[in-house]
């Protein structure tokens, strides 16, 4: 198994270069119209309001460069972790040892968890809820033919 995960993105680059002039070009409208009134401060709020959606789809987008990559081989599970900063951490644990459970599959905090000897790792916690349990059964099917390929080795030998 060689998986990359990434998390999902709804909205690309020119949706939100659209979506963003929208919301300006509304705001400025807005803003005119109050300003007209004689409510001065009213479009000053208009340009927090826009700055703050930049600001929350800025921070959505860097968490966006996330990335888990899991190779399952014969010997070992290999865990590359990136992080959206680009520090990356690297995991490994032995593939004849590790187990795979699945927590509260179908719910909203559903959660796969690798352990071997002692030590848990969390994988594809940014994933949605339904997937999850589908990488979980999709890890334990690659764990499986990997010790059966090393079982079958060891007995044609």
């Amino acid at each position: 198994m060689d998986a990359v995960l990434a998390p999902n993105r709804s909205l690309p680059n020119p949706g939100f270069i659209a979506l963003m002039a929208v919301l300006a070009g509304m705001s400025f409208v807005a803003g005119l119209a109050y300003l007209r009134m004689g409510a001065w401060p009213v479009p000053f709020f208009f340009g927090i309001d826009i700055l703050l959606v930049w600001l929350a789809f800025k921070i959505s987008y860097r968490d966006g460069r996330r990335r888990e990559i899991i190779r399952i081989a014969r010997d070992r599970i290999l865990i590359h972790r990136q992080h959206p900063n680009g520090s990356t951490r690297h995991y490994v644990l032995p593939t004849a040892w590790t187990q795979v459970k699945i927590h509260h599959a179908g719910k909203h905090d559903a959660a796969v968890e690798l352990s071997a000897s002692g030590k848990r790792l969390v994988v594809g916690s940014f994933l949605s809820p339904p997937e999850r349990p589908d990488l979980g059964d999709a890890i334990e099917c690659a764990i499986g033919r990997a010790r059966q390929s090393v079982a079958q080795e060891s007995g044609g030998a």
